[in-house]
């Protein structure tokens, strides 16, 4: 960080101007680019953050690999909602999504939101969406974009071209369908259903198993496409100027994992890699989340965050500057427009380092998503029904929940213990619920009201379409 404003300082022209809540710099020449790194950020979609090698997986991901040993790794890094598209608002814009209207799946936010292609354009940008989008509206997020489920790596080679040419700095969000299901991609041979590790949390099957070999080969083909995105920053000679972050998004759709609010479902990868400014090979276990990022390369790039931001800059934990960035991080999960979810079943839940306290607001509806009706979730209830009592444990704690849980998260990383009830407890379940209820009040939530109101927040298809299945269903 001191590096770039002390560059900056030397390219100053002698006029600034004040731009929607940033201090743009007009910079001189070919200092231009040198003075502003570039920003290439990678995004898997549905990888559980474990699964991924360098966090101890058995995914092949020498790339990914190779780029924590160049970089940074982070060892608490967490999104805000365990799905996709209020995922994806919450990167772009900086904003929690109940806040920002992005709160159910297949969302929008609200008229007049700004995203980063707002922010970083008028610092001189070129701001490049390749691959799955899955937000709205495109008012909101006027990217350049290209490609359709995946990069468009033909277009990111056009880009980089004319960066280079024009002496442009570019921010591309290179962002992956993998390894999201179904599970097609990538060669399964390198991986041995026999001889795979299964999490705690899964019941054994051969279906469970069959389905972990392809998905772990679906990882290590988006590991492969992280490989041709630094091959690309290589070719153009760009690699030395530009920060590279790599994050895993939600966990696997496997029972769990995505669409809940357990560190498996909510809590991501991230590699950075920044020559000169990240260390190489280090580690930190700064807590930071998914609405940081856009301040963070805002901040980078020279820019000052708008107040309306909730993101918080971690660049100086990226610079060495500090070693902890966030007390709290917050997640919140809606059922209400999910494929085969239930009617409405909301989550909202805090983490700290040492604890984590999840509120559900309906624990008498069952809890229900498309994995629920999985060929994997099923080989699970026939064990159960066969006199299995693990298998019948375990889908009973992922369809039953109770109102209150609470985990000591280093002691118990996979939310097994529910502690809600413990007395020794009691101080620390009192302050995370305090810190949340802080939170819900700042972003507008209104907890049960709010999960009704979720279908106003989805496209018009979708959302005739749920309406219908919840006036079947006879709920609402």
């Amino acid at each position: 960080m001191t590096l770039i404003r002390h560059k900056a300082r030397i390219v100053l022209s002698l006029s600034t101007l004040l731009f929607g809540g940033f201090t743009i710099t007009h910079l001189r020449g070919a200092e231009q680019t040198e003075s502003r790194p570039n920003f290439l950020f990678v995004i898997a979609d549905d990888c559980t953050f474990r699964d991924i090698g360098c966090y101890g997986g058995q995914a092949l991901t020498p790339n990914i690999d190779l780029l924590a040993k160049q970089g940074m790794r982070f060892t608490h890094c967490f999104q805000q909602a365990p799905m996709c598209s209020p995922t994806r608002h919450a990167i772009y814009t900086g904003i929690y999504p109940v806040k920002s209207g992005a709160y159910p799946n297949h969302t929008f936010v609200k008229d007049g939101t700004k995203s980063i292609a707002h922010y970083l354009k008028p610092l001189g940008y070129r701001v490049h969406l390749s691959g799955k989008t899955h937000i709205g509206p495109k008012s909101s997020f006027p990217f350049d974009y290209s490609g359709k489920k995946n990069p468009d790596f033909k277009a990111i080679d056009q880009l980089f071209t004319e960066s280079s040419r024009d002496g442009t700095p570019f921010c591309l969000f290179a962002c992956s369908n993998e390894p999201h299901g179904p599970w097609n991609k990538g060669d399964a041979s390198q991986y041995d259903s026999s001889t795979i590790t299964l999490p705690p949390y899964f019941v054994d099957t051969k279906e469970t198993r069959e389905n972990m070999v392809d998905y772990l080969a679906e990882i290590t083909y988006f590991d492969g496409q992280v490989g041709e995105l630094l091959t690309l920053l290589d070719k153009h000679g760009i690699a030395e100027n530009t920060m590279v972050v790599v994050v895993s998004e939600q966990g696997s759709s496997f029972p769990f994992g995505k669409w809940t609010c357990y560190d498996t479902g909510l809590q991501s990868a991230c590699v950075v890699r920044w020559p000169g400014q990240v260390k190489a090979g280090s580690v930190t276990d700064a807590m930071v989340e998914y609405v940081d990022i856009a301040p963070t390369f805002i901040n980078a790039a020279g820019g000052t965050p708008k107040a309306g931001i909730d993101g918080v800059s971690f660049l100086p934990v990226l610079n060495g500057e500090t070693h902890a960035h966030k007390r709290f991080v917050f997640g919140e999960m809606t059922t209400r427009g999910i494929n085969k979810g239930s009617p409405y079943f909301g989550i909202r839940s805090v983490r700290s380092e040492k604890h984590k306290y999840i509120l559900n607001f309906t624990p008498d509806v069952t809890f229900q998503n498309a994995c629920t009706t999985s060929t994997i979730f099923k080989s699970w209830r026939k064990k159960a029904l066969a006199g299995d009592n693990e298998a019948a444990e375990k889908i009973s704690r992922y369809e039953n929940r109770p109102a209150e849980e609470f985990y000591a998260i280093q002691e118990d990383p996979y939310e097994w213990h529910n502690l809600a009830n413990d007395p020794n407890y009691a101080m620390q379940k009192a302050k995370l619920k305090r810190e949340l209820s802080r939170w819900m009040e700042e972003c507008g939530d209104k907890g049960q009201q709010t999960e009704i109101e979720a279908l106003e927040h989805q496209g018009r298809k979708r959302q005739s379409k749920d309406t219908i299945r919840v006036e079947k269903n006879g709920k609402l």
